[in-house]
C-alpha cells in the first residue's frame, strides 16, 4: 500500500439476508491507493456475481491505465473508462446465463495519494470526506427518493425512511452506458475518505460516522463499531465499508 495511506475495510451479511452481495477491493497502483466498493442486486447469486465483477474488473482496467502524476482530470477519464468495461463485463455474463439476467450493482470508488483523491460513484453507494472539520457527502445518490427529495417531495429525513429509499436510477448492468459522477477532493494529512454501501448508512446516522472515525481513540477499531451499531438496529442490508486515512 502507498506509504501516505491508512486503509481498512468490512463488510457483512447484516442479521436478515442470507448472502452478502456487497463486495469490496483495494490495491496499490503506481502512487496511488485505488478502493471500490459495489453493492449487487439481482436475487440469489445474481448480485454476488455482479458486485464481483463490478471490483476486478475496475481495478483490473484502471491497473492499466494509471500512471504516475496524472491529472485530476486524466485520473477521472481513466475511472470512467474503467466503470464503463465492469458495466459491459457485467452486462455480457448476464447475456449469457438467463438465470441472471437482470442482476446488477451500485460502484463508488476513489483513487486516492497524498494531495488529492478522485472519487465517482453510480446509484447509492456513498463517498464521504471525514476531518475534524466535519463530515461531507462527496457523492450524489442516484435513487428514486434522492430525486424526491431535489423536487422538494421529501425532506432528507423522509428520504431516510422513506419505503422505496433502495429504488435506484443507474446501475453497472441494467444501463447499457454506464453514467458515473466524478469528483475532484483536496484533502489533507489526518483526514478520511469513507466510501460504503446504503446497509451502512441506512442504519448509522452521519454524525455517528463522525464521531467514530474522528473522536474515538481507536481507530483500528472504527470499522467494526459502526457494523455493531448497525447490527443492533436490525441491519437488513448488507454492511460494507472501506476507510482511507491520508497520513
Amino acid at each position: 500500500m502507498c506509504f501516505y495511506m491508512r486503509v481498512w475495510g468490512i463488510t457483512d451479511t447484516g442479521m436478515v439476508r442470507k448472502e452478502n452481495q456487497d463486495a469490496y477491493q483495494v490495491q496499490s497502483i503506481a502512487e496511488y491507493t485505488v478502493a471500490v466498493v459495489c453493492d449487487g442486486m439481482g436475487g440469489t447469486n445474481g448480485g454476488q456475481i455482479a458486485s464481483s465483477i463490478g471490483v476486478r474488473v475496475f481495478g483490473d482496467e484502471l491497473e492499466k491505465v494509471l500512471r504516475k502524476d496524472m491529472t485530476a482530470e486524466q485520473i477521472r477519464q481513466a475511472m470512467t473508462y474503467s466503470v464503463s468495461l465492469a458495466n459491459d463485463a457485467i452486462r455480457c455474463e448476464a447475456d449469457n446465463n438467463p438465470e441472471i439476467r437482470r442482476m446488477g450493482t451500485t460502484l463508488v470508488a476513489a483513487v486516492g495519494r497524498d494531495d488529492l483523491a478522485v472519487v465517482c460513484n453510480i446509484g447509492d453507494s456513498r463517498a464521504y470526506r471525514i476531518s475534524r472539520e466535519g463530515i461531507q457527502q462527496i457523492t450524489k445518490d442516484h435513487s428514486l427518493v434522492e430525486d424526491m427529495v431535489e423536487h422538494g417531495e421529501l425532506t432528507p429525513n423522509e428520504a431516510r425512511h422513506h419505503p422505496n429509499r433502495n429504488l435506484i436510477t443507474r446501475a453497472l448492468g441494467p444501463d447499457a452506458v454506464a453514467q458515473p459522477d466524478e469528483f475532484s477532493v483536496a484533502w489533507k494529512k489526518g483526514e478520511f475518505i469513507l466510501l460504503c454501501s446504503d446497509g451502512l448508512v441506512n442504519t448509522v446516522t452521519d454524525q455517528e460516522i463522525l464521531f467514530e472515525i474522528i473522536h474515538s481513540d481507536q481507530l483500528d477499531s472504527c470499522l467494526n463499531r459502526l457494523l455493531t451499531v448497525a447490527k443492533g438496529r436490525g441491519a437488513p442490508d448488507n454492511v460494507t465499508a472501506v476507510l482511507l486515512m491520508n497520513i
